[in-house]
């Protein structure tokens, strides 16, 4: 049976002095609980190498992006490249995260790029999934959600695909304070384990992560990590309280 995985999401929160706290706090608790979790951090830019650095002498955890470019290097301003990230030891990189989609016009083609630099540069795309409100209540967050990875991710070979990580995020749940339920959560995960095992078998559906994203804190998580195609969490505001995210990460391991 595969451990559990939690990914810590900070989006756009701290300076350079909270970030070092923080992960600080984290290490501290992870090391005197111990989960038997795959743990992974994804920090704003500006502080993956201060990650990386502590990843490396403590081996707690693995670190991630939280956005990467579609190009691979040249003249394009203020972009970040897969290659760059990589050279500073990030491992995980999440990409169409609903934010990004929103916000930055992100289609299904550039992420299908994102994912494919990501991979060239050996790290793991956490590629994220989900419906908005308008979509669930039409009760068309299958067709949502389908389109999506067949879009983004059902060209990738296998030797590709085994390495990507999916995170379902209903929209509606994001930083609202709703969350799924846990039945609505493993409906939706057992319906992309299903899409990936008709397309690459059921090695591979077995093997893959389906994170659950969507306001998953300290309070449900044991519910939901408890479902049986929901293999860890995606976690925003809880990861950026070390008591709550690492209590997440312990639920993860039980």
């Amino acid at each position: 049976m595969k451990k559990k995985m939690v990914a810590g999401n900070w989006k756009m929160n701290t300076d350079f002095q909270e970030a070092e706290d923080l992960l600080y706090s984290i290490e501290d608790l992870l090391a005197d609980k111990g989960p038997d979790t795959n743990v992974v951090i994804c920090t704003p830019y500006p502080f993956l190498e201060l990650a990386t650095d502590r990843s490396s002498e403590t081996e707690l955890f693995a670190v991630g992006a939280q956005n990467v470019s579609s190009f691979e290097d040249g003249a394009y301003t203020g972009e970040v490249s897969a290659r760059m990230l990589d050279s500073i030891g990030v491992s995980y990189c999440i990409i169409g995260h609903s934010e990004r989609r929103k916000y930055f016009k992100e289609d299904n083609a550039t992420l299908a790029q994102k994912v494919k630099m990501a991979l060239k540069y050996d790290m793991a795309p956490i590629f994220c999934v989900g419906e908005v409100l308008e979509e669930r209540e039409a009760n068309r967050h299958f067709d949502v959600i389908r389109q999506q990875i067949e879009e983004s991710l059902f060209d990738l070979d296998d030797g590709d695909f085994e390495n990507v990580i999916i995170a379902y995020e209903p929209v509606w749940a994001i930083g609202t304070g709703k969350t799924a339920t846990p039945e609505q959560a493993e409906e939706v995960h057992a319906f992309i384990r299903s899409l990936v095992r008709e397309k690459y078998g059921d090695d591979m559906a077995e093997k893959l992560y389906i994170l659950y994203g969507g306001s998953c804190n300290a309070k449900n998580a044991a519910d939901l990590f408890a479902q049986l195609d929901v293999d860890g969490g995606l976690i925003g505001g809880a990861s950026l309280k070390a008591e709550d995210f690492v209590s997440i990460c312990v639920q993860a391991s039980k």
